[in-house]
């Protein structure tokens, strides 16, 4: 049997292995009503019926702490054209920044729950929370789909045009990526 070179990867950096990860905005509100964003790769899918997504959260942002008051968040899908102000979510806390708008992102009411859309994303998830589990340093926050949309120049009802979508991924770091806009089917 042929043997093939590999370099080792600690278990601590273990989930860089997984990379890229589609990258998201999640919006989220406090009781006190202060809308916040934060930038997540660890968000996924956890159920058809219902529908239910999964987003990681470490307990020291502070959108995690709104998430837990309000148990509501939406999921919005950025592209590259707002790379920037994406990193800029990441980066700073909304406990001492307002990041709508410093990141000048725009905050549109949300059909079915409290935290607002991002106007500047592509498609939304507005999600209730169904339940929540600790993970480590993380928490799980899952939430139940109530309302979905996507814009129709990006998304035809089954899949993304990613030839205009361009989505961004996260390599690791501060390292990005988008999809080619070329599609393989077996």
């Amino acid at each position: 049997m042929e043997k093939k070179e590999c370099i080792n990867v600690s278990v601590s950096s273990a989930y860089r292995l997984i990379h890229p990860m589609h990258t998201m905005l999640i919006s989220c509100v406090g009781k006190a009503g202060k809308p916040n964003i934060i930038t997540l790769a660890w968000v996924m899918p956890t159920s058809i019926s219902p529908p239910m997504v999964a987003i990681s959260v470490g307990p020291s942002r502070y959108s995690h702490s709104l998430i837990e008051e309000t148990g509501e968040f939406v999921v919005n899908v950025p592209t590259m054209d707002i790379l920037k102000e994406t990193f800029f979510c990441g980066r700073v806390s909304g406990k001492t920044h307002n990041k709508f708008e410093e990141a000048g992102l725009t905050p549109i009411p949300a059909r079915k729950v409290k935290p607002p859309i991002i106007k500047e994303c592509i498609a939304h998830l507005e999600c209730k929370l169904h339940s929540h589990m600790t993970t480590g340093d993380h928490t799980i926050f899952v939430g139940e789909v109530v309302e979905a949309y996507a814009d129709k120049d990006f998304f035809n009802g089954e899949t993304y045009n990613i030839e205009k979508a361009n989505m961004i991924f996260h390599l690791g770091g501060n390292s990005f990526a988008t999809l080619q806009p070329k599609v393989f089917r077996p």
